[in-house]
């Protein structure tokens, strides 16, 4: 068991410290906010891509019975490379929200301390209770109470990641100052399209496959699964549907601003000129 979780536990951070060596000698001219950025968004990026991958084989593999059909990948992944990436993930994090505010000349920023631990927490609330909700719920109940049923919708679960690359390359084309190519521009369609289908989408689909399963309608499987079951989708659901609704106000505004590039500028609204980021992980 040690010897799987350390797969997990070297591969993400090792990938992570590669390429904080690797892109300086490139970029020569990236601060440490930059490179710890876009080397957690690589990261993130090839997790995401893992996660995707199992989650079709799972999938694919248990469609016959979604309730009793078996694959190995749904529990053993989560323990491989899903708690250890989590966690290194929030370690990640953490790295990019201080340099960040390092590089801004923040006095509090200096060194690590109890302040900056505690600023990064206020500030990315919802990620880090995201991570901590999966490593606290999602791992007890994938490796204790299933009963060993359900690696279908656990295969469904790591499908959530599809996003993740999309939104990945979409900061890092924004750290190339490549925000205004066509590329950045089709890639933001990609991440609206495979958040809503991935993120949100996916959820009603998992309750209408368990209704197929048992023969009832859509609107009557939450009366059939338990209260904690029905809570939990929720609480895993909420979070996607608030970030989804940012993702398209920030969608909103690239399009604005590309309609007022292509008119007169002095029509468009200030709030149109900047850049755009968002803070959406896709966890």
């Amino acid at each position: 068991m040690l010897q799987v979780l350390a797969c997990g536990v070297v591969v993400f951070p090792g990938l992570f410290f590669a390429f904080r060596r690797i892109l300086p000698s490139i970029f020569k001219r990236w601060t440490d906010a930059d490179v710890v950025l876009v080397s957690e968004r690589l990261v993130s990026s090839i997790h995401a891509i893992m996660a995707t991958t199992v989650g079709c084989i799972v999938v694919s593999s248990c469609r016959g019975n979604v309730i009793s059909d078996r694959s190995w990948l749904a529990t053993y992944f989560v323990i491989w490379y899903g708690v250890p990436y989590m966690t290194y993930d929030l370690y990640a994090m953490y790295l990019s929200h201080y340099y960040r505010f390092q590089v801004k000349g923040h006095e509090d920023y200096k060194r690590h301390s109890l302040r900056t631990v505690n600023s990064f927490v206020r500030k990315e609330f919802l990620l880090v209770l995201h991570h901590i909700a999966l490593l606290t719920i999602l791992l007890p109940v994938t490796l204790f109470f299933r009963k060993d049923q359900g690696d279908f919708f656990v295969g469904c679960l790591f499908l959530t990641e599809l996003s993740t690359p999309f939104v990945s390359l979409g900061k890092i084309l924004i750290q190339l100052s490549l925000q205004d190519c066509r590329l950045h521009k089709a890639n933001g369609g990609m991440v609206l399209l495979t958040f809503f289908a991935c993120r949100i989408a996916l959820f009603p689909y998992m309750y209408w496959m368990y209704g197929r399963h048992y023969g009832i309608p859509l609107h009557a499987v939450p009366f059939h699964l338990s209260l904690a079951t029905n809570l939990g989708n929720c609480c895993i659901l909420a979070p996607q549907v608030y970030w989804f609704v940012l993702l398209c106000r920030k969608g909103f505004r690239m399009y604005q601003r590309s309609r007022c590039r292509g008119g007169a500028a002095t029509l468009c609204p200030a709030s149109t000129s900047a850049g755009i980021t968002d803070n959406t992980k896709g966890e």
